[in-house]
């Protein structure tokens, strides 16, 4: 058996914010799993879902795949394929023991399992697990029924303590730079690799670790957001986007538009749609709210002025989305009943083409509060035109 790196005490050294942050994550997790009677829960995360494993670590791993085993009782272990990680995860404190997890060979796996003889694991995204792993799995645990806990964990991030929604309104400032950033560079010739690469320097400036951005220009043609491409910018374009940084392992999104030039009035009555349904969709959150309610106020505007059909799949995916851990968290969709409680955070963005001014992005993260929401951004909501930064 080898052990990389020495197990020590989880939370030996941690500040007391984050000594207070880590139990608080222990009780709830250990809440959950005394409810549904798991003695083990495995957090498996491959190199596109690392929210569970930083939710229990505070690291992202830079690994192929990473797992967290959390007993019922006892502390944490955390496994990671790359090396270089298990010292950042001992560092970091949050759990006391990191290990190897080789993927051909994951014994080091089936060692900790078989000290814990659990007989009821849950495992978060089970369905990502390969088969190699879970052959380990039952082998260590013969007998264990095995589940998934994927909601188990998504419920547990979905209300965000006041150490959370620190990290995210720090995630909140660097949004209003990047959008201001890209506003800043705005003009006909301009290709749209540029104006992300612009975005990205200063976003990296100012300590973040990661960034989604999807974008496009033009007029009315315009059906929907890609990757940057080498297109040029051109008088009276449409530029839109959606910025998301992500910082100390937290992401926030802020959704914009804005004209190269002076606004047309196509464009300038597409904005209005748009503020409305967002206005609309701000207007009914409050503790309880499910997503669904959340996506009807907004779609209810759209269909009030007759552009329901731009509502639907055949044009759209969702009018906006949690954030957290995971850039895309729960969809605000009609349909989803999920009740977003008080210290959720998501964003109204009801993002949609129609013929007025082609794809137009618009949207605002919130906090549900007590008694409504908090907007957690300050940039200025409306249609931008080029040297016009809030």
């Amino acid at each position: 058996m080898t052990i990389d790196h020495a197990p020590a005490p989880a939370g030996a050294g941690l500040s007391p914010e984050d000594q207070a942050e880590l139990q608080l994550r222990h009780r709830k997790i250990r809440d959950a799993m005394a409810e549904q009677g798991l003695d083990v829960v495995l957090a498996y995360g491959p190199a596109w879902r690392r929210e569970n494993i930083r939710y229990f670590t505070d690291v992202t791993p830079a690994g192929s795949a990473a797992l967290v085993v959390f007993p019922a009782e006892g502390d944490a272990v955390a496994f990671s394929t790359r090396p270089s990680d298990l010292a950042a995860f001992t560092a970091q404190g949050w759990v006391g023991e990191a290990r190897r997890l080789d993927p051909a060979n994951p014994a080091e796996l089936g060692v900790v399992l078989k000290e814990l003889a659990p007989r009821r694991i849950g495992i978060a995204h089970h369905e990502l697990v390969p088969l190699v792993l879970m052959e380990t799995i039952r082998a260590a645990a013969p007998g264990a029924e095995v589940g998934s806990a994927t909601k188990l964990l998504d419920t547990a991030r979905l209300v965000k303590s006041e150490w959370e929604l620190a990290r995210m309104r720090r995630s909140a400032v660097v949004c209003a730079a990047g959008w201001e950033a890209f506003v800043d560079v705005l003009e006909p010739g301009l290709p749209e690799y540029r104006i992300v690469a612009e975005v990205e320097a200063r976003l990296k400036n100012l300590g973040a670790e990661d960034n989604f951005m999807l974008i496009a220009s033009g007029r009315d043609e315009v059906r929907g957001m890609t990757p940057p491409g080498d297109r040029l910018l051109e008088a009276g374009d449409m530029v839109r986007t959606e910025l998301t940084p992500k910082m100390d392992g937290y992401w926030l999104q802020i959704c914009r538009s804005a004209v190269v030039g002076k606004a047309d009035d196509g464009q300038r009555k597409s904005f209005d749609l748009f503020n409305e349904a967002v206005e609309a969709g701000i207007s009914v959150v409050r503790p309880g709210i499910t997503a669904h309610e959340v996506a009807v106020a907004e779609n209810d505007v759209f269909r009030k002025y007759g552009y329901g059909e731009y509502c639907t799949s055949n044009y759209t995916r969702v009018r906006g989305h949690g954030h957290g851990l995971h850039l895309d968290e729960t969809p605000i969709i009609e349909g989803n009943h999920t009740v977003l409680p008080e210290n959720s955070v998501f964003i109204i963005h009801p993002n949609t083409y129609t013929p007025l001014a082609g794809y137009h992005v618009l949207g605002d993260p919130v906090r549900v509060t007590a008694d409504g929401c908090e907007v957690l951004i300050t940039t200025e909501r409306k249609l931008f035109e080029t040297g016009d930064v809030a």
